[in-house]
């Protein structure tokens, strides 16, 4: 099968989006016959873990390489990006990459030398793909694409520090943006990471329940799985304190503020034999490193700052219960991370994140207001304190879904999907 990939944020050695598309690729690449076509940007990286590869490298000009300099100044305040904004000043670098894909591409598309199409990044779902014009006879597949996910109601004033108020533009680029439109309603298949975002494709583009399908964008590589034994010593011992770690950015979504403010509540029992271990970085971080001290919980929370993402295992592995209370998460790879890990979760249930944890694998607790949210993490967190055995088999019950979540699965079920449209054209 020779499948041509479009990934424009496609690197092994950064994070986020940039390592979720190269590891799409990766792991499809083991199976089939791939051609990737990804920006000029990522061609150090690429060319260092995979010198002998069918790549074709996407340059930019002069012009959108001045530009992007200038859009990301306009989209800073303070230091701090305003995400709305950026996205949408940032669109002609992605549009000019769009343009020479399909110059570059097109023709050999049309000459039959793929069998499918696929594009993966942008994950976003606001972007077109002008190679689908040259898929008159190739299956085009697109995702998994996330987004579009709200801020839930009793949180507005977060949303307001996140300015959610130009979010409205994300509507507007689907009425001016070309091609926009054209991508989905023309797709072979759709892929969506959430099942918000999978329910807002269809709803937008009248897409069919069998053209789509939900696929989660995120994964784990094999070696934050861990055992049964492994957890089994770590879950046992009473000689040590019981440790809860938060692991991501440090900005107001991601509700960090109100898992110290849970510690706060704890019951003095639990209190003192207990901490919490914030790894991350990021504008809120001053802020709540004076809240821990406010609440005179300095010795029982710590900060580590940024660590890169493989040092993550360790803190997971140090950890008896994952809290995340990001009240707007579409991915949350740091969640199937700690599941593989062997940890309860703790999240908010909104976004991807409320569909990964179950209630056998952890808590997912409703965004109904920010005091709801801090007194159900406090409960969650004393119930698993004082019943060891409910905390035991959440550890286990959490391994054996995240096996699902492995970067060889998602490989696995893509290799389907093409397969299933195959099937489809040749009429088998």
């Amino acid at each position: 099968m020779r499948v041509l990939l479009i990934i424009e944020q496609c690197n092994p050695e950064w994070a986020s989006v940039p390592l979720v598309g190269y590891c799409f690729y990766k792991n499809i690449s083991m199976h089939v016959d791939t051609t990737l076509v990804t920006h000029e940007r990522n061609r150090p990286a690429l060319e260092k873990a995979h010198p002998d590869r069918d790549i074709v490298y996407i340059g930019e000009s002069d012009f959108i390489r001045k530009y992007y300099g200038f859009a990301e100044k306009l989209s800073k305040i303070g230091g701090n990006i305003i995400w709305p904004l950026y996205h949408t000043l940032t669109y002609p670098v992605y549009g000019e990459f769009n343009h020479l894909v399909y110059k570059k591409v097109s023709a050999s598309i049309l000459n039959g030398e793929y069998d499918v199409v696929h594009a993966i990044t942008p994950m976003m779902p606001r972007y077109p793909v002008k190679a689908i014009n040259a898929c008159k006879n190739t299956p085009f597949v697109i995702g998994p694409v996330n987004g579009g996910v709200p801020f839930p109601k009793g949180f507005r004033q977060v949303a307001r520090k996140e300015f959610s108020d130009l979010n409205f533009l994300r509507s507007v680029g689907r009425f001016i943006i070309p091609g926009y439109r054209e991508t989905y309603e023309n797709a072979d298949y759709v892929l969506a990471g959430s099942t918000y975002t999978l329910n807002m494709i269809k709803e937008l583009f009248a897409i069919k329940n069998e053209k789509i399908e939900l696929l989660y964008e995120n994964g784990i590589h094999d070696s934050f799985l861990k055992s049964a034994e492994d957890i089994s010593e770590r879950n046992n011992s009473t000689d040590k304190k019981f440790r809860l770690v938060f692991v991501g950015r440090l900005v107001p979504y991601k509700g960090a503020d109100m898992l110290i403010e849970a510690m706060n509540i704890l019951g003095n029992s639990v209190r003192n034999n207990i901490s919490l271990t914030i790894v991350g970085d990021g504008s809120e971080r001053n802020a709540l490193e004076q809240q821990v001290k406010t609440l005179n919980l300095g010795a029982t929370v710590t900060f580590t700052g940024w660590v890169e993402q493989h040092e993550t295992l360790r803190f997971y592995s140090e950890s008896d219960v994952f809290c995340f209370p990001s009240v707007r998460e579409f991915g949350g790879a740091v969640v199937m991370e700690a599941m593989a890990a062997g940890l309860p979760c703790i999240v908010v249930n909104n976004g991807g994140i409320g569909e990964y944890v179950t209630e056998d694998t952890g808590f997912r607790i409703e965004p109904v207001s920010k005091e709801f949210v801090v007194q159900e993490l406090a409960s969650s967190i004393e119930r698993l304190f004082v019943d060891r055995v409910l905390l035991a088999n959440m550890s286990r019950n959490a391994i054996q879904r995240a096996k699902g979540f492995a970067w060889s699965s998602k490989g696995d079920a893509i290799i389907g999907i093409y397969q299933k449209l195959l099937a489809a054209r040749s009429g088998k």
